[in-house]
C-alpha cells in the first residue's frame, strides 16, 4: 500500500480549488462576467477577472487596477494581500492554488515529446518573470496609455490565463464580442498556443519564465510558514528528490529556492523520509 503524501492529492486539490473559484456556470452559459460582491475580493492564484466563471479577482489585476488610477497612490491593500499570502504560503500558491498552473501540469502529462524540466539557458531565462513584473505589471501599468486611459499592460498584452479562461469562453457565447475581435486577440491567442505547446514538453514554462505572480511569491519562499524541511543528518544523498523535482532543485535548494512551488514530489520520492512538509522552517 502506497504511503499517503500531499503530492498524491495535489492534482485533485487543484481541480477542486479551480472549480470553486471558477465555477460560476451561469457566466459560462450566458457569456457574462460575474460582478457580484465576491468580485471585490482576490484569490491568491492567477485567476482572471474576465473569466465568466470567476467568482473573485486576480491579485495581479487588482494591483494593475490600483496603479492605473489617474492620481498615483501606493496600493497598500493589494500589497498587504501579497504580504499575507506570501508570508504564509510562498510559492505553495503556485503549486496548489493557481488554475493556470493546473493547466500546465495536465498538459505536461500528455505523452508527447521528450520531456524537459527546464529550457536551455534556464539560469538566465528564469529572470524573465521579474522583467515581466517590473516592465509590464508595474512600469507598464503606471506609464502605458491607450488614448487617454492607462491600461493593465500584463493583462492586456500577455496573460495567457486571461485568454484561456476569459477571452475564449466569452467569445464563444457572446456574439457582440465576436464582432470586435482584432489583432490583439490573435496576438494573445498565439501566446497562449505557444505556451500550451511548450508546456507539453517543458514543465510549467509560464510559471518558470514569465509569471509575475510567481516572481512575487518567490520572494517569500525562504521564510513563509509552509515549508518543506530537509533533515540533512538523515539524508542518504541518493539524489532521488532532485530527480523527482520538476524544476531540478537539490535538497539544499528545496523550499528555500524562489523556484520551489511546494509540489511535494520530493517528499514522495525520498526513501529516507528526510523531506517533510512543516508549518515553519526549523533551524
Amino acid at each position: 500500500m502506497k504511503k499517503f503524501t500531499p503530492a498524491r492529492i495535489r492534482t485533485w486539490f487543484q481541480i477542486i480549488y479551480t472549480i470553486m473559484t471558477n465555477g460560476y456556470a451561469y457566466g459560462f452559459l450566458k457569456g457574462k462576467i460575474y460582478k457580484g460582491p465576491l468580485k471585490y475580493a482576490c484569490v491568491p492564484g492567477l485567476n482572471c477577472y474576465s473569466c465568466p466563471g470567476a467568482v473573485a479577482s486576480c491579485p495581479l489585476g487588482a494591483l494593475q487596477n490600483a496603479l492605473n488610477k489617474r492620481n498615483f497612490e501606493v496600493p497598500f491593500a493589494v500589497l498587504g494581500f501579497f504580504f499575507i499570502f506570501g508570508s504564509v504560503f510562498g510559492r505553495f500558491v503556485c503549486g496548489w492554488l493557481c488554475p493556470f498552473g493546473l493547466v500546465q501540469d495536465l498538459l505536461h502529462k500528455i505523452p508527447l515529446f521528450k520531456k524537459r524540466k527546464q529550457l536551455p539557458k534556464h539560469h538566465i531565462l528564469k529572470y524573465g518573470k521579474y522583467v515581466t513584473l517590473v516592465g509590464m505589471v508595474l512600469i507598464g501599468s503606471v506609464f502605458l496609455f491607450t488614448g487617454f486611459a492607462k491600461i493593465p499592460a500584463f493583462c492586456k498584452f500577455l496573460c495567457p490565463s486571461g485568454t484561456l479562461f476569459g477571452a475564449i469562453p466569452l467569445l464563444s457565447t457572446n456574439k457582440m464580442l465576436q464582432g470586435q475581435i482584432g489583432g490583439l486577440f490573435f496576438w494573445k491567442l498565439a501566446v497562449l498556443i505557444a505556451i500550451v505547446l511548450l508546456s507539453i514538453k517543458v514543465y510549467r514554462p509560464f510559471c518558470q519564465y514569465l509569471c509575475p505572480l510567481g516572481a512575487i511569491y518567490g520572494w517569500f519562499n525562504k521564510f513563509s510558514l509552509v515549508q518543506i524541511r530537509w533533515e540533512k543528518d538523515s539524508c542518504v544523498s541518493c539524489g532521488k528528490c532532485q530527480e523527482a523535482c520538476p524544476v531540478n532543485l537539490s535538497p539544499e535548494q528545496i523550499s528555500v529556492s524562489s523556484e520551489c512551488i511546494r509540489c511535494g514530489k520530493c517528499v514522495d520520492a525520498c526513501p529516507a523520509n528526510c523531506l517533510k512538509f512543516c508549518g515553519k522552517r526549523e533551524k
